[in-house]
């Protein structure tokens, strides 16, 4: 039975200490078993019996032809829960599930003890129903009395709840290819600058750009900069990333790579796209391990049959995080001046994966886009920006907080500290949330006083999700200031060439990207 145990445990993909942990055992018991050093108790047999599906005869007397004939009719079939992805398996994020549920003013402190004591079993049929459980929970609690923000997902609800306070400039149909063209590659140069160190904390971050001359951050972090010692005196892995003085054109990168989507998508579908078209088109144009955290969840749940917007919240404890705030430049690339139909199209692609503040933030971005199209005043930009948000979310609130310190004379070390403050990048929560970045990208933009390598570099030296504020800013910028804003030092290294990872499309030239968009634009 020793063996039998042995073979059902690695089967499963447990170890000893997991298995003891599902059936109350010590791992030394577990050990004893295997060996055949000692037999469990009845009471265990039934239980690993039940467990594993496995017939008590298959268990005790062996697997002789009568028993494994049995055994396969009756075993249901169930996955390997080990190789599942994180991202993939919802019992694995209840922790991060509990703390968005109550962010978005659900009343379920009193389960706060069964969300953690889940969270820590071993992947497994038991973990998945109890998730199962928990999701159901989470679904049916209501909003805490007197929850002091109002942040529906529906556009209708969402427009109701603006405050349209900006007038709007006319573009120049003649100046908007140069501003097209440093949109696109103030993108590109943002998230390289932030890819190197994409995951780093300040406490490394910090001290590596000291060591190697470059804090205040200046310029790329290159190869060239590392010494074996370094590399081996920081826990964050240097080793085999992506440097400006290495690379043949921007490396793929999911922040770049949903701009040329987004193009695609208007391509195929029109402007009158619908996420349902969205989700088509992602399931078309790129494989799973293109998606991360939300998008990923999302992904599954289309394979699976959910439709938007059921697709955004079915066991999405990820939808208040930044992935669609990265996706919605290209909506404001192609309507200069008007942010509202940017927003709503921004709106239509990230309702496919996100809620609430995770919708905002994505229209955030391409409305400020819109308006950035019209002049270079940053403030404007970004109150045009809010203009197209409930101005009763939390985002609405903590953008505006920035942009009051920054009018109210705070420094920009306060500025930046009252960020890190309220949220702590060593959770994986508060490090990828919208509205912790949304609240960097907006430092940098006014702080930055549109010098764009200022601005990047603040927005990448801040740490939290480096690639993605660092290309948000320079869209922002370039869009504003135009491809002559942006020197040669940042562009040189990408060589006007964008390798993406998009099925059909690969490699493609900046520059014939930014004459798409121009069609776009006047293609009636």
């Amino acid at each position: 039975m020793g063996e039998r145990i042995y073979r059902i445990r690695t089967e499963a993909g447990l170890t000893q200490a997991q298995f003891s942990e599902i059936f109350g055992v010590s791992q030394q018991s577990v050990q004893k078993w295997e060996s055949g050093q000692a037999t469990p108790d009845l009471d265990k047999i039934i239980l690993i019996s039940k467990y594993f599906d496995v017939s008590l005869d298959a268990l005790i007397l062996g697997n002789d032809n009568r028993v494994v004939e049995e055994t396969k009719q009756n075993k249901a079939v169930k996955p390997q829960y080990q190789n599942m992805h994180d991202w993939e398996f919802y019992s694995s994020n209840l922790l991060i599930e509990y703390q968005q549920s109550l962010e978005e003013g659900l009343e379920l402190e009193k389960y706060k003890d069964v969300f953690s004591s889940v969270s820590r079993l071993p992947k497994g049929e038991i973990k998945k129903k109890l998730g199962d459980i928990l999701f159901e929970v989470v679904t049916s609690a209501n909003q805490r009395e007197k929850y002091a923000y109002v942040e529906p997902s529906e556009l209708e609800k969402i427009k109701s709840l603006r405050k349209k306070n900006i007038g709007l400039s006319a573009y120049s149909l003649d100046a908007l290819e140069n501003k097209l063209h440093g949109a696109w590659m103030g993108r590109v140069c943002g998230c390289m600058l932030g890819k190197t160190v994409e995951g780093i904390r300040t406490d490394e971050l910090i001290p590596f750009l000291k060591e190697t001359n470059n804090y205040p951050m200046q310029r790329y972090i290159y190869q060239s900069d590392l010494t074996d010692k370094i590399i081996g005196k920081y826990k964050f892995g240097f080793s085999g990333r992506c440097y400006a003085d290495k690379i043949d054109g921007m490396p793929v990168d999911d922040d770049t790579n949903y701009v040329v989507l987004a193009q695609m998508i208007i391509e195929k579908y029109g402007k009158d796209f619908t996420p349902y078209d969205v989700s088509k088109a992602w399931l078309r144009y790129q494989s799973k391990d293109a998606y991360c955290t939300a998008e990923r969840v999302a992904f599954c749940n289309f394979v699976k049959g959910y439709t938007p917007p059921e697709s955004a919240v079915y066991k999405n404890p990820y939808r208040e995080w930044i992935g669609a705030q990265i996706r919605g430049d290209y909506f404001g690339y192609i309507n200069p001046g008007n942010p509202e139909l940017a927003a709503e199209m921004a709106w239509r692609d990230a309702s496919i994966s996100h809620v609430k503040n995770g919708i905002y933030g994505e229209m955030l971005v391409a409305a400020m886009l819109a308006v950035a199209a019209t002049t270079n005043d940053l403030e404007k930009i970004l109150l045009g920006g809010l203009a197209e948000i409930p101005y009763t979310s939390r985002l609405y609130k903590d953008v505006t907080a920035i942009y009051h310190a920054f009018k109210n004379g705070v420094s920009q070390k306060e500025c930046f500290g009252m960020i890190h403050n309220k949220w702590n990048e060593h959770s994986s929560h508060d490090w990828c949330h919208t509205i912790s970045n949304a609240m960097i990208v907006t430092a940098s933009l006014l702080y930055g006083r549109g010098d764009f390598g200022k601005s990047i570099c603040m927005a990448v030296e801040a740490g939290f999700d480096t690639d993605c504020n660092g290309a948000t800013v320079g869209s922002v910028l370039g869009m504003a200031n135009g491809i002559e804003s942006i020197s040669e030092y940042w562009r040189n290294p990408i060589n006007d060439t964008l390798h993406t990872s998009i099925f059909g499309v690969g490699t493609v030239k900046i520059t014939d990207c930014v004459k798409l968009t121009m069609a776009h634009i006047t293609k009636a």
